[in-house]
Parts: structure tokens; C-alpha cells; sequence
């Protein structure tokens, strides 16, 4: 009997030590953390006024990341709201140490996928400002290639942060592209292409409807997306009353409200999700998910009911991209395995893109998470941007039937 309480006085001496380890842990790394946001702070500070030139180089600095060939800056632009009203986004950008040729270098925007809208989860301020580039950044540098990225504004720099609104994630990616125009060392064409993840992916098909609109003085030439949350409503049935729910709604309630001001919170979002989206809505993609995780198996839901049943579908479609025209080539990479943007939302936009004539090219992939796609598919990335870029005609895989269909009385049109 002594021995046993002996077992358990150890045992528990030692699970005490281990969480006063893992508590000491986090609470060493959150001040890391804010020292190192603190320190930036300046950087991000917009000027007063803003400049109202969409697009103004506003400051850089170098960033202390390594990629081979090439150097790293961080910087803030001037951007727009859907409004007009003046924004100014962070951003990075990456240029080849090589010399650039005569006609300038291609220029790749990158548009990231869902990070948080914390200050620490913005690319361009996070640990790991590379996340995601792994396969095709290095490949980009060595073929001449000046890429840069935007965090969307409201990121790391004051709000509020548009999330999935395509008006104006596409003005942050088009401005970020006549920011690095501004930049001597970049030595930019005004040919270029946008490449995005997930909501990044959202923001690439948009921009092939928008951004020539926007910026006519830039010649767009292609699109590409890996695993693009494109048909929205599709999507939000799928995934309302999942973990992701609690990932995802969280910022598109911090973030569609501010566009639509009548948008219903009352009712259609959850008590628990009324008490906690701004919280979590500023954690980064882990943590957040993490939490959803475990809200949701303990039966929490975000949303109250399917928002695809209320005026939230509206809204969801309306920010859904419609199919390209033909003149706009598109390149998507879809993981059969995406628990999070799930497959046959993006084989429904295949099939509709493709009856409507698109210039689309799919490829299908499998057993790769969400988060791994860009990386996998990077290099078939690289060789559909390098054709577009020689003036190679795109393809259409149009014939090539999806791997994936829509469940059983789910919604396609």
C-alpha cells in the first residue's frame, strides 16, 4: 500500500514537472514573441497621411531568411479598400542576385493562404516568413524570376483585414506588384502572373477577372492556384458544423460584416462562436485549429445552422469566382485527400469552368494534405508559368473527367 502511494506521489511529481516545463515553455515563447512584434513595430506603422497612390513603396529593409540566389526584403505598400479609401499592406519580395534581362524580370505575385490575422501570423512578420515556398521559390530564383508577396492589409498593419473578400485581397496583390515596380533593385517587367494557396488561391482567380481592371498599366498573363477555396457556398455546406468552422468562421466574421453591414450574426452564429471569434479570429492556423478540434468534439459548433440556408449564402456567392474567359489561362492543383477545401467543390468549378469555355488546367493529386499542396504541385507550377511566360499556348484538361462528384443531394449550381 506504502510502495503504491509512493508510485503515484512520483508519478504525479513528474506530470507536475512536466506541465510547469510545457507552461514555462509557452509563456517564454509568447514573450519571445511579443519582443519580437514589438520590435517590428515601427516598420508597420503607417505614415499619416497614407499615400493615396495605389501601390507607393512606402519602406523595405532586408529580411533575414536564406534563399539560395537570391535576396530577401520586407516591405510596406500603399493599398485601397474596396471603397477607394486609402490601406497600406505589408509584403515581401525576392529577388534573383543575378542580373536581370533586358526587358526587366517576370514578376510572380504570391498571394498566401489562411495564416490568422494575428500580427505574428503575417507572413512578412512571422518566424517563417517562407512557409509554403518549399519547391518552387528556388526553382523561381534560378530561372530569373522576381517574385513578390503580399499579407493582405489589415495584416500586421492596421485593420480591419478583408479576409475572402475578393475586392480586396486583389487590389493588395495588384499593388504589391506596382510596389516592386518602384523597387531598382527588382528591375520588374510589367509581365506578370499570380500564384496563391487556399484563400490565396481565392484571391489568384479573382485577380484574372479583376486585376487587369485595376491595373491596365500591368499585363496579367495567367493565373494559378493551389487547392483555391473558389466555390465558397460549397464549401461553408460542407464544412459548417466541422473543425473548420471554427477556423475559417471566425475570420470571415471579423472580416464580412465590415463590406456587408447587414450581414446577420444573430442566429446564425453560435454563443460560443458570438464569444470567441475575435479571439480567435487573431490566433494563428495552428492554435486556432487546434482549438476547433476540440470544440467541435465536445459538440460546439461556430455556426448555428448551415449559413448556406441564410442570407450568408448570398454573400458566399457573391464572392465566388466565375469561370475565367478563355483569353485568361488558369492552372489549379487539387488534393483528392484536402480535408479542408474539400475536393468536389473544386471539381463542380472544373466542370463549370470548362462548360463555360475556360482555359483551365487541372491537376488532381492525392494522400497530400491542404496544407502541403502548394509545395507538392510547385514545380508543375513552375513549368505552366514558364510556358506563359515564352507565350506557349495554355492547354484545357477539359476531357479529363474529375476524380471526384458532389455528394448525393448537394447544391452544384
Amino acid at each position: 500500500m506504502r510502495a503504491a502511494k509512493w508510485t503515484l506521489l512520483v508519478v504525479g511529481a513528474v506530470i507536475f514537472s512536466l506541465l510547469m516545463t510545457l507552461i514555462a515553455a509557452f509563456v517564454s515563447s509568447t514573450q519571445q514573441t511579443e519582443a519580437t512584434q514589438s520590435g517590428l513595430e515601427s516598420f508597420y506603422t503607417p505614415p499619416n497621411p497614407i499615400p493615396t497612390k495605389p501601390g507607393t513603396l512606402i519602406r523595405t529593409e532586408r529580411l533575414d531568411v536564406d534563399v539560395p540566389g537570391a535576396t530577401a526584403y520586407r516591405m510596406l505598400y500603399s493599398s485601397q479598400r474596396p471603397d477607394g479609401a486609402p490601406a497600406v499592406s505589408g509584403g515581401m519580395m525576392f529577388i534573383p542576385d543575378g542580373p536581370a534581362p533586358t526587358g526587366g524580370r517576370k514578376v510572380v505575385a504570391w498571394a498566401h493562404g489562411t495564416v490568422g490575422q494575428g500580427d505574428a501570423c503575417t507572413p512578412s512578420r512571422s518566424t517563417n516568413p517562407l512557409q509554403d515556398t518549399t519547391n518552387w521559390l528556388d526553382q523561381m530564383m534560378q530561372l530569373g524570376w522576381v517574385v513578390v508577396s503580399t499579407d493582405y492589409a489589415g495584416m500586421g498593419t492596421p485593420g480591419p483585414n478583408l479576409y475572402l473578400v475578393a475586392q480586396a485581397e486583389v487590389r493588395d496583390v495588384v499593388n504589391s506588384v506596382r510596389a516592386l515596380q518602384e523597387f531598382p533593385p527588382g528591375n520588374a517587367s510589367t509581365d506578370y502572373v499570380v500564384w496563391g494557396h487556399s484563400q490565396g488561391g481565392h484571391s489568384s482567380l479573382w485577380a484574372g477577372h479583376l486585376a487587369p481592371e485595376l491595373a491596365p498599366e500591368l499585363n496579367l498573363i495567367g493565373v494559378a492556384a493551389a487547392a483555391p477555396a473558389g466555390e465558397l457556398a460549397l464549401i461553408m455546406g460542407a464544412q459548417w458544423d466541422t473543425a473548420v468552422g471554427w477556423v475559417i468562421g471566425p475570420e470571415i466574421v471579423e472580416s464580412w460584416p465590415v463590406v456587408y453591414p447587414n450581414l446577420p450574426l444573430d442566429g446564425s452564429i453560435s454563443p460560443a462562436g458570438l464569444a470567441n471569434f475575435a479571439r480567435l479570429a487573431n490566433e494563428c492556423i495552428a492554435p486556432a485549429a487546434i482549438e476547433g478540434m476540440v470544440r467541435t468534439d465536445l459538440g460546439d459548433k461556430f455556426f448555428m445552422v448551415d449559413p448556406t440556408n441564410t442570407e450568408w449564402d448570398t454573400k458566399a456567392r457573391e464572392q465566388t469566382p466565375p469561370p475565367l474567359p478563355a483569353s485568361m489561362p488558369v492552372f489549379i492543383g487539387q488534393s483528392t485527400a484536402d480535408a479542408v477545401v474539400l475536393p468536389w467543390p473544386n471539381a463542380v468549378l472544373q466542370e463549370k469552368w470548362c462548360q463555360a469555355g475556360s482555359t483551365i488546367e487541372l491537376l488532381w493529386i492525392g494522400v497530400v494534405s491542404h496544407q502541403d499542396t502548394a509545395m507538392t504541385i510547385g514545380p508543375a507550377v513552375v513549368d505552366w508559368l514558364a510556358d506563359r511566360f515564352a507565350g506557349r499556348p495554355a492547354t484545357r484538361t477539359c476531357d479529363v473527367a474529375p476524380p471526384v462528384s458532389a455528394p448525393a443531394g448537394k447544391i452544384t449550381g
